[in-house]
């Protein structure tokens, strides 16, 4: 009978904001606007990040890193929200949910490491400045950045799995405007406790873990910046990870208020709103922060948008300096129909 139910799934109903239409109509231009910005702002991001030779460092090979995880996450689940906020079918097939959970899961998981990732780099670089670019050395970069990817790509792959095997009865409707791990679990009619037990050791490992580590890093570079004796100097090495710190506090206050405030037992209009929101506008600010934040962000883009604008000035004068040295007989051969 299990079996028969499992085989019997061919797609899952989102119900997202069905019963308030006009407030689809509202959302939309909204997100839409947003996700264009984020698609935008972390491109430019990784695009200065690649083109600029004095931000080939740790700091911004990581930033570059958390941009892309920002595409990709809101990449998961926003251009087909937007379909279903102009569209009265909200459907998805049963290997695009699996999909859309594995891939929103693992960029979640993700960003949590690389955040901790990120303030071990600002701890070393303000805590032992001499032997930086030692300790942080490229290997050493590309090991904690792929590490991160793959450990919760197979993390969210496992987990996906159990909850996806688990058969599923009912009017397969998904409470949410995307497939949202548990909100799919809660339509599965079979044992979840394996799968809640993974999901909450996950939970474990990639939040308070992850968070307790960022805390502590900041603890020893506090106690760092606090011995500077000069005050332009303490301001330097705060401006350095202020940014980052900025951005920690946006992820995790946001994160913290959804998943501990209390429970209603009926789901409320204004949660969804507030989930949509902080699902877009968070990948939306990273790079608005890190760019308001830091000088060097801002100069390697004035400093990338000058070298194209010369390169397309200079490519003009090169077209009027070829058409300059035609020949006066090719130039001015009056054109006639053959």
């Amino acid at each position: 009978m299990e079996s028969v139910n499992r085989t019997m799934v061919s797609q899952f109903f989102l119900k997202g904001f069905s019963g308030y239409p006009v407030l689809e109509h509202m959302l939309f231009p909204l997100c839409l606007a947003m996700y264009l910005v984020t698609l935008l702002g972390n491109t430019a991001i990784v695009a200065v990040s690649i083109l600029d030779a004095r931000l080939h460092t740790p700091m911004y090979f990581f930033l570059g890193n958390l941009s892309i995880l920002d595409i990709c996450y809101t990449s998961t689940f926003v251009p087909l929200m937007l379909v279903h906020l102009l569209s009265s079918q909200k459907t998805i097939s049963f290997i695009g949910c699996a999909i859309q959970i594995c891939l929103s899961l693992s960029t979640g998981s993700t960003e949590c490491l690389l955040l901790a990732i990120m303030a071990y780099d600002r701890c070393l670089a303000i805590c032992r400045p001499l032997r930086y670019p030692v300790l942080m050395s490229p290997p050493l970069c590309l090991l904690l950045a792929g590490a991160a990817w793959v450990l919760c790509l197979l993390k969210s792959v496992t987990e996906t799995v159990i909850v996806m095997r688990l058969p599923f009865c009912g009017h397969h409707m998904v409470s949410h405007f995307t497939c949202e791990i548990l909100a799919v679990l809660k339509l599965a009619c079979g044992d979840t406790s394996v799968s809640e037990a993974f999901l909450l050791v996950g939970a474990i490992l990639l939040l308070p873990v992850p968070l307790t580590f960022i805390c502590l890093s900041y603890m020893l570079i506090l106690a760092t910046i606090l011995r500077v004796p000069s005050a332009a100097g303490r301001r330097k090495a705060f401006s350095t990870c202020s940014a980052h710190l900025a951005v920690v506090l946006l992820f995790y206050g946001t994160v913290i208020f959804m998943y501990m405030k209390p429970k209603s037992k009926e789901a409320r209009i204004s949660d969804e709103v507030f989930t949509i929101l902080y699902a877009v506008v968070t990948p939306m600010l990273n790079p608005v922060i890190y760019s308001l934040r830091n000088k060097e962000v801002k100069e390697a883009v004035r400093t990338v948008w000058g070298r194209r604008k010369a390169h397309s000035l200079l490519e003009d004068d090169r077209v009027c300096d070829i058409g300059r040295e035609m020949p006066w007989n090719i130039r001015n051969v009056p054109y006639s129909d053959p």
